[in-house]
C-alpha cells in the first residue's frame, strides 16, 4: 500500500552556529526546500543538501532539524541548520610524485585557508619544485556555491618555469590566468589566458623547435568532465571511472594566437575476483590536437601542448589521459629530430634527437593487485601487483604517409611486476619493467624503477 504524502510547507529557515560563514551561503543550499508542498519533499531536499554541504567543505559537521511551525500557520515546519565550523581553517599539504607529462619527480606543497571571507571560499597557494628546474607557482580561489548560480566559481594564476633542454632543447616560462565554472564536482567549463616563451640557450635545437622559438599567447576555452565511482582511487576494486576535456584555443584576432583544438578521453574499469582481495584493472586513454584556421592544413601543433609518453608513471590510479608507458624515459617515445650541430668541440651532441611530441596518443593497460600471504602487508595495505601497457604516438604532419600498418607497427609494450605501499602523502610503487617492444630512436629504461601518485 502506498503512502500518502503529508502536505506541508518550509515557513522559516533558521541557521546556528555559522561564526564566519554568511548566511545566504547556507540559504542557497536550502533554497529549494521552501518550495517543496509534502514532508516527503521536504525530506529529500534535506537529504540533497546535506550533500552539497559536504561538497562545499567548509564545516566539521552539521545538523539538519525541523520543528512545529508557528501556531497561526498549520501545516507548516521551520528548518533548524546547526553548523560547526573548524577552529583552524587552514591545512597545508607537502607530497613527493612522479608525473609523466611534467618531470620526473617534484615536491609539491599546498597551503589552504578556507572560508576566509565568509562565503564558503577556499583560498590556496600551490608550488611544485621538481629536479632538473623545473618550478611552478600559483594562487587561486574557488567558491563553490555563489549566490543563486547552480555552479561553483574558481580563479587562479599561474607562473611556470620548465627546462625541457635535455629532451627537446628548449627552455618554457609561461604566465597565465584561467577562471571558469566548476558543477557538482563533475563538469568544469573554463577560459585560460597565457603568455609562453620559448628559448634555447645552448642553440642546437633542431629545426621544427626552432620554428616555434619565442613569444606565443594561449586564449583557449576548456571543457572537462570527470566521473569515478571506483571504491578507492589508490587501490580500486570495482567499479569505474571516465573523464574527458575538450579544448579549443586561439580565440581572439590576435596573429601569435596559438589555434588548435585539443581532445582528451580517459577510461578505467575495476572488476574484483573474490580471491587474495584481487582486481582486475583495465585502462584506456587517447588524445588528439589539430591546428585550425586559414591554412591550417599547412601548420604545425605547438610543442607545449602536445602529447608526451613515458617517464615514472602509476597506471591505476590518476586519470590524466595518455601519458603513462611504463619502461620508457621521460619524453622517451615518439617522433624525434636531429639537433643542430655547433662547433663546440663536444662528441657526446653528435647524432641527439629532440623529442617533438605527438598530434595523436593511445594507450592502454592491464594491472592485476593481490594480497601478500604476510599479516604485516595485509594491515597495512601493502600488496603485489603485475601489468602489462601498450601505446603509440605519432606525429599527423606527415598524414599522407600514414598507413594502418604503420599505425599497428608504431605500437611499444611493455611489461612488469612490483610491490605497492600507500601512504597518507603519496601512493609508493617499486617496480621491475621488461620492454617487450619500441621503436629505434626510443629512450628504454630496463630494470627497477620507483612511482610515486597522489593518494
Amino acid at each position: 500500500m502506498e503512502k500518502e504524502d503529508v502536505n506541508v510547507r518550509v515557513h522559516d529557515i533558521q541557521i546556528k552556529g555559522n561564526k564566519r560563514t554568511k548566511d545566504w551561503v547556507i540559504e542557497s543550499v536550502l533554497g529549494k526546500m521552501k518550495e517543496a508542498t509534502t514532508l516527503q519533499d521536504i525530506l529529500l531536499e534535506a537529504a540533497k543538501a546535506s550533500v552539497q554541504m559536504e561538497r562545499m567543505d567548509v564545516f566539521e559537521r552539521w545538523v539538519i532539524n525541523f520543528d512545529v511551525g508557528p501556531p497561526e500557520l498549520p501545516g507548516t515546519t521551520n528548518v533548524i541548520v546547526e553548523v560547526v565550523e573548524p577552529e583552524r581553517p587552514y591545512s597545508c599539504n607537502v607530497g613527493m610524485f612522479s608525473r609523466p607529462e611534467s618531470r620526473k619527480w617534484s615536491l609539491e606543497g599546498t597551503l589552504k585557508w578556507k572560508n576566509l571571507l565568509g562565503y564558503g571560499e577556499t583560498w590556496d597557494g600551490t608550488g611544485c619544485y621538481g629536479w632538473d628546474s623545473t618550478a611552478e607557482n600559483s594562487v587561486g580561489v574557488n567558491f563553490p556555491r555563489f549566490r543563486t548560480w547552480p555552479a561553483g566559481f574558481f580563479t587562479r594564476v599561474s607562473l611556470l618555469s620548465q627546462d625541457w633542454h635535455k629532451y627537446s632543447s628548449y627552455k618554457e616560462r609561461l604566465l597565465g590566468v584561467s577562471t571558469g565554472l566548476i558543477h557538482d564536482n563533475n563538469h568544469e567549463l573554463s577560459y585560460n589566458l597565457t603568455w609562453r616563451n620559448l628559448a634555447d640557450p645552448s642553440h642546437r635545437a633542431s629545426k621544427t623547435v626552432r620554428g616555434q622559438l619565442g613569444h606565443s599567447l594561449l586564449s583557449a576555452v576548456k571543457y572537462s568532465y570527470r566521473l569515478d565511482t571506483r571504491d578507492s582511487s589508490v587501490r580500486p576494486t570495482e567499479g569505474f571511472a571516465f573523464s574527458t576535456s575538450s579544448q579549443i584555443a586561439g580565440l581572439g584576432p590576435d596573429a601569435r594566437l596559438s589555434r588548435f583544438f585539443r581532445q582528451e578521453l580517459d577510461f578505467r574499469f575495476a572488476v574484483p575476483l573474490g580471491v587474495f582481495n584481487a582486481a582486475l584493472n583495465l585502462g584506456a586513454s587517447a588524445g588528439l590536437i589539430v591546428p585550425w584556421g586559414k591554412d591550417f592544413l599547412s601548420k604545425s601543433t605547438p610543442l607545449s601542448d602536445r602529447f608526451y609518453m613515458g617517464g615514472p608513471s602509476c597506471l591505476v590510479s590518476e586519470l590524466r589521459g595518455p601519458f603513462s608507458l611504463v619502461g620508457f624515459r621521460t619524453r622517451g617515445v615518439g617522433p624525434r629530430e636531429l639537433r643542430r650541430l655547433v662547433k663546440s668541440g663536444n662528441e657526446e651532441e653528435i647524432g641527439k634527437r629532440d623529442t617533438l611530441g605527438g598530434d595523436f596518443a593511445i594507450n592502454g593497460f592491464a594491472d592485476l593487485s593481490f594480497d601478500l600471504p604476510l599479516k604485516f602487508l595485509k594491515e597495512h595495505d601493502i600488496h603485489a601487483h603485475v601489468f602489462a601497457c601498450s601505446g603509440n604516438i605519432l606525429s599527423l604532419a606527415d598524414r599522407k604517409n600514414m598507413t594502418a600498418q604503420k599505425f599497428f607497427s608504431g605500437f611499444r609494450s611493455s611489461v612488469g611486476a612490483g610491490l605497492v605501499i600507500p601512504t597518507r602523502m603519496f601512493r609508493l610503487e617499486i617496480n621491475y619493467c621488461r620492454v617487450l617492444k619500441y621503436q629505434e630512436n626510443d629512450r628504454v629504461r630496463k630494470g627497477f624503477q620507483l612511482c610515486f601518485s597522489p593518494p
